[in-house]
């Protein structure tokens, strides 16, 4: 098991910036198979993710109970508002956190954005009025934008090339874990036998929190990036993490003797160490260098984030203004959602590194536009019940799952190291502000209409960034998978 190290070790030198260091490490991590630690790491970090989605269900699943609370009485707008605060935060949070995570790593991210994640999550429980709960929702948003930056930018650095995408989709797919659990928290917590009108919601957000807390035991199973100490000037702390995986995978130890014989057969790359990258080169690097990959990951971006977020934050309005389902029953209309959610990356995820990324992401981006399209039109004419209705939803997302998270996967995989999590922060902070943040409001205002058609434009309006995402995606995406993250994007700090 992965034991943590100190902070300091002997021979790491962060005062020469110039400093050119020689390393197999990478090579060395890719040419692990899966082992215990691997699903250590799934575990914690995928634990985040329920969290995140057991958060972001309760905030669906209770919208209506936020309509019916008598001291916060929302209307449909309300409703939107607020969820569209929170993806606000979101957003603000990522490009912040984003930052700090490139400048000083990605494990002490993980405490900072967990803490006041969890912190605003609490606070939710105990808002007054509309402008309490948007704020606090704002802050629970600026956590878990962090949390997308530094969780990604390790799955890609810990995990071995071939198994990189998979495991990146299905983390993020167990979000939908804890939508199911959110799902079946609303259906008891909003109850009016068992609990009253205006504590349910609250018990609702406080248990999310109080569960959040035992992931901070679960972080320390997670180590900081090697690659990313490597390059920041700490050469030694590396090679104690990568030498602690190893046996950790290998399950024997090997003494020094035995350690050098082996240094020849893995391929090295030479690295100027450097304290942090200037904004300057990041921008050089994601708008010029990498200009076109840069228009791929924000298109992908956009697309998914407009499609799940006005979809999926007014599930519960749609169902209940026009379907007459009690907010109170919501929560079982959730839960075949979620699985559909969930089986998509569970089923499909090994096909991004089999079949190949560009295929799997032109397909699952398209699949999904034409579904959308024929159910919102059948939604329309008013040939759906709530049953069939959620029975779509379900067959949609069961590609529209995949998409979404090989959206973070593309952006997260195909820049250089220094830059990945800004990168990552800054395209899910312009794909959310342009297709998500406006999508909660918008729908939330299309159903108050009261007419399907208003809606069913809405829902086309979505499927058609989906299609244009998924031919974008055919001519553009980097065929990234089982290849070294060196190969894919070499290092700002590579040298000849």
């Amino acid at each position: 098991m992965y034991l943590p190290h100190s902070d300091h070790f002997a021979g790491d030198d962060r005062t020469t910036e110039n400093r050119v260091v020689e390393t197999d490490i990478p090579a060395r991590l890719d040419s692990l198979r899966w082992s215990g630690f691997h699903t250590r790491v799934v575990l914690a970090l995928g634990i985040t993710w329920i969290l995140d989605g057991l958060e972001v269900t309760l905030a669906g699943a209770l919208s209506g109970a936020l309509k019916e609370s008598p001291s916060l009485q929302f209307t449909n707008f309300d409703v939107g508002f607020s969820n569209s605060a929170y993806l606000a935060g979101a957003v603000l949070g990522a490009l912040g956190f984003g930052w700090l995570t490139d400048r000083i790593g990605r494990k002490k991210l993980f405490f900072i954005t967990l803490a006041l994640y969890l912190a605003a999550t609490a606070a939710t429980a105990l808002s007054w009025n509309l402008g309490s709960y948007a704020l606090f929702r704002f802050l629970t948003g600026a956590g878990i934008g962090g949390e997308y930056t530094a969780i990604n930018s390790t799955i890609q650095e810990l995990v071995p090339a071939r198994y990189r995408g998979w495991t990146d989709l299905l983390i993020n797919g167990s979000f939908w874990i804890g939508a199911a659990m959110g799902a079946t928290s609303a259906i008891v917590l909003l109850d009016p036998v068992l609990v009253g009108p205006d504590l349910g919601w609250r018990l609702a957000y406080l248990t999310g929190a109080c569960l959040g807390l035992v992931v901070f035991v679960m972080r320390m199973w997670i180590p900081e990036s090697p690659r990313w100490l490597i390059i920041h000037g700490y050469p030694s702390r590396a090679q104690a993490i990568v030498g602690d995986i190893e046996r950790a995978a290998i399950g024997k130890l090997q003494d020094q003797s035995q350690q050098d014989s082996l240094q020849h057969v893995w391929p090295k790359i030479r690295l100027r160490m450097r304290d942090h990258t200037p904004l300057r080169e990041v921008a050089r690097t994601l708008f010029a260098t990498y200009r076109r990959r840069s228009l791929v990951g924000l298109v992908l971006m956009i697309a998914q984030a407009f499609f799940y977020n006005a979809i999926f934050f007014t599930f519960a309005l749609v169902l209940t203004d026009f379907f007459g389902i009690a907010s109170s029953q919501v929560g079982w209309y959730i839960l075949p959602f979620a699985a559909g959610n969930f089986l998509g990356p569970l089923l499909l995820g090994r096909l991004f590194d089999t079949v190949g990324r560009r295929a799997m992401i032109a397909l699952t981006y398209g699949v999904s536009g034409v579904l959308l399209a024929l159910s919102g039109y059948l939604f329309a004419i008013g040939a759906l019940s709530a049953q069939t209705q959620t029975i779509a939803w379900m067959v949609i997302f069961f590609f529209a799952s995949p998409a979404a998270s090989s959206a973070y996967l593309t952006v997260s995989e195909t820049f250089p190291l220094e830059v990945r999590a800004l990168a990552i922060a800054l395209f899910y902070a312009m794909g959310t502000a342009i297709g998500g943040v406006a999508g909660p409001a918008l729908f939330g205002a299309l159903i108050d209409t009261g007419s399907r058609n208003s809606v069913f434009a809405g829902y086309l309006f979505g499927a058609g960034l989906m299609a244009a995402a998924a031919v974008i995606a055919w001519r553009y995406c980097i065929a990234a998978e089982r290849l070294p993250l060196e190969s894919v994007a070499r290092p700002l700090a590579f040298v000849e």
